[in-house]
């Protein structure tokens, strides 16, 4: 028997759908991050100019920072789709067993 409460699916399937286009934008900033932001020694100086070597450090070292952030964020939303997706699903089966519930009563109870 329900008390009464219902859940629109069909908000939870569009959180999904939702989450499924973040995890495509994440997968386009992750891969501009790991191969358009490269920037090459040179770029920082000559061997002459001696910081030029930390600059390029500091600059590999952020990089991979953020390279890291995508992919945890990436991580974090496929769970929480994932997560959203099961429940839609456990609503959705209960639903279809509830309706057969209730048609099954109400066969037995027309003879």
């Amino acid at each position: 028997m329900s008390n009464g409460m219902r859940v629109d699916l069909s908000a939870l399937d569009e959180v999904i759908r939702k989450l499924n286009g973040l995890l495509s934008d994440m997968d386009k900033a992750n891969t501009k991050a790991k191969y358009e932001t490269d920037i090459p020694s040179a770029a920082f100086g000559s061997a002459k100019f001696l910081e030029s070597n930390e600059l390029h450090d500091a600059h590999q070292k952020q990089k991979t920072r953020i390279e890291n952030i995508i992919k945890a964020l990436h991580g974090l939303i496929d769970d929480f789709g994932s997560s959203t997706s099961k429940v839609r699903d456990k609503y959705s089966n209960q639903e279809q067993a509830n309706s057969q519930g209730v048609s099954t009563t109400s066969k037995g109870s027309i003879n």
